[in-house]
C-alpha cells in the first residue's frame, strides 16, 4: 500500500483516495496488535478482509486516477495488477479443482507476481524517463525563458535609453524654465518687498508730516505775535530815547515813560514775549526730537551689523506712528537691557508693522471709543533680549495665527495692506536668528513676543 502511495502519487492524484488507503495500513496493525493479544483467529480473518477488500481497491483507485488524470504509471500498474490477481484466481481454481493440476498452475502466484514486479519495473523506468524529459523540457523552458528575458531586458533597456534621453531632454527644458521662473520670482520678490517698502514709506511719510506739522504750526502761529511785540519793544525803546532827550525834568521823563508803559501794557507784553518765546522753544525742541526719532528709524547703516538698544527703536518707531493712536492708551514698561548685535533699520521696520497692525485691530474693535490699549514692554536674559508688544484689538483664531506670517495674506480690508508685512517681518526675526510668537484669542487681543540674541556670530540679510 505504501508503494501503490508513492507509484500513483495519489497524494497529489488523488487526495481522497490517498486518505481511504491510509485505512487498510491502519487494519493492518490492529491485525498484528490482534497476534500479540493471542487473537490469532480475528487477525486472520482481518488480514483476509483487508487483503480482499484492498486489492480491488488498489485496482479501482488505479483505474481511476488513469482515466482522470491520463497518468502513464496508472496504467501500467493496473495491467500488473491484473496479471497479478488472474494468477492468484489460477491459484484458487487450482486447489479447488476447477482447472488442471500442474507445474503451471502450481507456479501460477509466482509466475504472476514475478510478471508483476517486471511491469511495475518497467513502469518505474518508465516514470524515470518520464522525469528525465519532464526536466530536460524544464530546462529547455527556463533556457528558453532566460533568452527570452534577455530579449527583452536588451529591448527594455534599448527603450529605457530611449526615454532616458527624451526626460533628460525634457528636465533640461524644465530646469531650463525653473530657472528663468527662479530669476523672476526674485525679481517680482525684489518688486513686491520694494513696494511694502514704499507703503511703509508712505505711511511714515504721512505719519512724519503729521508730527512735524503740529509743532511748526505751533511755531509759526507765535511768529506773527512775537513780531508784533519785538516792533512795541522797539517803539519803546525809540520812545523812551525821545522822551530821554528833552528838555523835560527827570520827574516828568519818568511820568512820560510810565504813562507810555502802561499805555502799551508793558508788564503784558514781557509776560507774553516770554510765552511766545517759549513756544516757539517747545516747537523747535519738538521738530528736533522728531527729526532724530526718524534718524534713529531710518538708519541710513542699516546694511551693517551694529549694535542697537531696542528700547531706543521702540520708541523712534512710537514717534513715527504717533498721529494713529488717537484715543489709544500707550503703556510702556522698559528694563534696563542690554544693546544687541543687529540691524537697527531692520528691526525698526518690523516693530513698525506690528505696531501699526496692533493699532488696526484696536481701532477695528473699539471704533472711535476710548477703551483701546497698546502695550511694550522690554525684559532680557544672559542670552537673549525680550520685546512683548500686546494690544487688546480683535484678537486672532487659529486659522489667522496658522496664516498670518504668510505672504500676501492679510485680513485688512481691500487697499489697506499688501499681506506682505508680517511676512518681512517674519523673515527678519529669523535671519537675526531670533524667534517671534503669537498669543491671541478672538476678542481678546493679540500679543507677539519677539526674542532676539544678544550676540550674533553669523547673519545674512
Amino acid at each position: 500500500i505504501l508503494f501503490v502511495k508513492s507509484f500513483l502519487n495519489t497524494k497529489i492524484n488523488s487526495p481522497k483516495f490517498d486518505k481511504f488507503l491510509s485505512l487498510f495500513i491502519l487494519c493492518y496493525i490492529t491485525s498484528i496488535v490482534l497476534v500479540f493479544t493471542g487473537q490469532f483467529q480475528a487477525s486472520y480473518t482481518l488480514i483476509n478482509i483487508t487483503a480482499g477488500i484492498g486489492s480491488v481497491s488498489l485496482m479501482f483507485i488505479a483505474v481511476c486516477i488513469y482515466k482522470v488524470k491520463k497518468y502513464r504509471p496508472a496504467l501500467f500498474f493496473i495491467v500488473a495488477w491484473a496479471i497479478f490477481i488472474v494468477s492468484i484466481i489460477i491459484f484458487v481454481l487450482k486447489d479447488f479443482g476447477i482447472i488442471p493440476y500442474n507445474n503451471l498452475t502450481i507456479s501460477g502466484l509466482q509466475i504472476g507476481s514475478a510478471i508483476e514486479v517486471l511491469l511495475l519495473s518497467f513502469a518505474l523506468a518508465d516514470r524515470i524517463n518520464i522525469l528525465k524529459a519532464e526536466k530536460e523540457k524544464s530546462r529547455e523552458e527556463a533556457l528558453e525563458a532566460l533568452k527570452e528575458n534577455e530579449r527583452i531586458i536588451r529591448e527594455q533597456n534599448q527603450i529605457l535609453e530611449t526615454k532616458v534621453k527624451d526626460r533628460t531632454f525634457e528636465l533640461s527644458e524644465t530646469n531650463a524654465d525653473l530657472n528663468q521662473a527662479l530669476v523672476d520670482l526674485k525679481e517680482a520678490e525684489g518688486q513686491l518687498v520694494e513696494a511694502e517698502k514704499m507703503a511703509s514709506l508712505g505711511q511714515l511719510t504721512a505719519g512724519i508730516a503729521h508730527e512735524i506739522n503740529n509743532p511748526i504750526n505751533f511755531v509759526t502761529s507765535n511768529v506773527n505775535p512775537l513780531r508784533r511785540d519785538i516792533n512795541i519793544l522797539i517803539e519803546t525803546i525809540e520812545t523812551i530815547e525821545t522822551v530821554s532827550s528833552s528838555a523835560a525834568t527827570p520827574a516828568e521823563k519818568q511820568k512820560q515813560i510810565d504813562s507810555y508803559k502802561e499805555e502799551i501794557d508793558f508788564d503784558y507784553l514781557k509776560m507774553e514775549i516770554g510765552h511766545l518765546i517759549k513756544g516757539i522753544d517747545e516747537g523747535a525742541s519738538r521738530t528736533a526730537e522728531i527729526v532724530k526719532g526718524l534718524r534713529i528709524f531710518s538708519r541710513l547703516d542699516e546694511d551693517d551689523l551694529k549694535n542697537a538698544n531696542m528700547n531706543v527703536g521702540l520708541d523712534s518707531t512710537l514717534i513715527i506712528v504717533n498721529n494713529l493712536f488717537g484715543k489709544i492708551i500707550l503703556e510702556k514698561n522698559y528694563a534696563a537691557i542690554p544693546e544687541i548685535d543687529c540691524y537697527p533699520g531692520k528691526l525698526n521696520q518690523v516693530f513698525l508693522n506690528i505696531i501699526t497692525n496692533a493699532l488696526y485691530a484696536i481701532k477695528k474693535h473699539f471704533g472711535d471709543e476710548p477703551g483701546g490699549k497698546l502695550q511694550i514692554s522690554t525684559s532680557f536674559n544672559q542670552k537673549k533680549v525680550f520685546i512683548n508688544i500686546k494690544d487688546n484689538g480683535t484678537g486672532m483664531d487659529e486659522a489667522v495665527k496658522k496664516k498670518v506670517f504668510e505672504p500676501f495674506f492679510t485680513t485688512k480690508d481691500v487697499g489697506e495692506g499688501t499681506g506682505l508685512g508680517m511676512s518681512i517681518a517674519y523673515n527678519t526675526i529669523r535671519k537675526h536668528y531670533g524667534e517671534i510668537n503669537i498669543h491671541s484669542n478672538p476678542g481678546e487681543g493679540t500679543e507677539f513676543i519677539i526674542e532676539l540674541p544678544i550676540v550674533m556670530t553669523t547673519v545674512e540679510i
